[in-house]
């Protein structure tokens, strides 16, 4: 039996082709719609994302309560108030620097001058304090530069630190006697002169027996002795703002030291008579008194000359600086001298400043003890022994002396100086005078005289 084959048709091309296309459609479709969908996502995203910050932002601004708010705007509102004060601190330090250094420029030319006389009242009598606390005549006297304390010396022989404010005394350096010399450290002849360093550092002290001695101004101590001068050192004055120093003798010469390194500097001479009294500020030359070769001398350190003035008819006892161009002298011949350092005689001269004494037609005047001056200002003070400190005030350019008031007190006035802010006068007053024993008041306490001034209130 034959079988029966059936012959398979096979697929034809057609067919395959067919199939291959609709799966290519397919995937074409799905890939097309992928690309769609990543598309659409993609467009969404970038839509969205805007929307979704200023949310975030609307929502900080809704977290910030009005409290919050409040202490913020403050904060903002201070800080720019700070900023301003700021500012403001800045110009007025400024104007204030520039008003100073406009002020130093005045002083060193000697052209500063404080309208002072026209503020200051007499004091109270009752107001006068007195400090007693030597044993013999106060001879002189230096006011620290922070006006707290004062120093006076005697012919004790001792020195002694007061407190202004309260009258106390801060501290005692004991004078020794006669003979004693080599074993006590410190004055024992007769103390004549003191000068403090402008800084309030070191205190200079002189005495009759040649002496100076350099002492640490706060704690009193001894830091150094001088030798050098033939006779009494009668006046010291140190440079302002340096420490160099310089001292007067009446072996008629004036010597110049560096008190920081202990050293001695030079020694100049003119004067033909015993010196009285020496002053200075901040120029580098010093101001002499010349007792009874009748001068007043100005001594240029760095060019190595001297001025010579003359005008009062006696011994000129005591000078005192007013600025860097003015200085007023005193003598015993009663009067009271006004000078400019360039001009040879006296701009003003005021006779018999103190009164006269004696029976009539044998009448002598008050000698002129001592000066003072308020730095930079027009107001100078005298003292005698006629039981009055005159207060004076000096006329435009200094050309005269017209008398503000007086300030009783009984005893000679050896020292006299102005505090630096010109609120109070220290006198020092003994029963004698400074430079020797003609006579003698009794009724007079040896002790130091604190006189404060009352300013008169300007006008709104």
């Amino acid at each position: 039996m034959s079988g029966l084959f059936i012959k398979k048709r096979p697929e034809g091309p057609g067919k395959k082709r067919r199939g291959e296309v609709k799966d290519a459609e397919a995937k074409k479709k799905k890939k097309k719609s992928v690309n769609l969908r990543e598309e659409i996502e993609s467009d969404s995203d970038t839509e969205v994302a805007p929307t979704r910050r200023k949310k975030d932002h609307e929502e900080e601004e809704l977290e910030e309560t009005a409290q919050e708010k409040k202490l913020r705007l403050a904060k903002e509102y201070l800080q720019q108030l700070k900023e301003q004060e700021e500012e403001r601190l800045e110009d007025e330090s400024e104007d204030v620097i520039a008003h100073r250094l406009q002020e130093n420029v005045l002083e060193q030319r000697g052209k500063l001058q404080r309208p002072l006389a026209k503020e200051l009242l007499p004091p109270e009598p009752a107001e006068i304090r007195l400090l007693r606390g030597h044993q013999g005549p106060i001879t002189c006297l230096v006011i620290t530069p922070d006006d707290k304390h004062v120093f006076s010396g005697s012919k004790d022989c001792t020195i002694i630190k007061w407190s202004i404010s309260d009258g106390k005394k801060v501290h005692k350096i004991p004078g020794g006697r006669k003979g004693c010399e080599e074993q006590h450290i410190g004055h024992t002849a007769h103390i004549l002169c003191m000068a403090l360093s402008s800084d309030g550092k070191y205190l200079a002290s002189g005495d009759r027996n040649k002496l100076i001695f350099i002492w640490n101004a706060e704690t009193c101590q001894n830091l150094h002795k001088f030798q050098g001068h033939r006779d009494a050192v009668s006046g010291l004055s140190f440079q302002k703002g340096t420490y160099q120093l310089f001292s007067a003798s009446h072996d008629r010469s004036v010597k110049v030291w560096n008190v920081a390194e202990n050293s001695y500097i030079e020694t100049l001479f003119g004067h033909q008579d015993c010196i009285t009294g020496l002053d200075s500020l901040s120029r580098d030359r010093c101001v002499t008194s010349g007792g009874r070769d009748g001068t007043v001398r100005v001594w240029k350190i760095v060019e190595e000359t001297q001025l010579v003035f003359s005008g009062h008819e006696g011994s000129i006892d005591c000078i005192r600086l007013i600025n860097e161009e003015h200085m007023v002298s005193g003598a015993d011949d009663g009067s009271l001298a006004l000078w400019n350092v360039s001009k040879k005689k006296p701009l003003a001269r005021m006779r018999c400043a103190h009164g006269s004494h004696g029976e009539a037609g044998l009448q002598q005047p008050y000698w002129v003890s001592a000066v003072a001056a308020a730095l930079n200002s027009n107001v100078v003070a005298s003292g005698s022994h006629d039981g009055n400190v005159r207060i004076w005030q000096c006329a435009e350019g200094f050309r005269g002396l017209k008398p503000l008031y007086t300030i009783p007190l009984v005893g000679f006035v050896n020292s006299l100086q102005f505090s630096s802010s010109a609120d109070f006068l220290v006198a020092g007053v003994g029963q004698e005078h400074r430079l020797g024993r003609w006579w003698r008041l009794k009724p007079a306490r040896n002790a130091l005289y604190i006189v404060p001034f009352k300013r008169r209130q300007p006008l709104a």
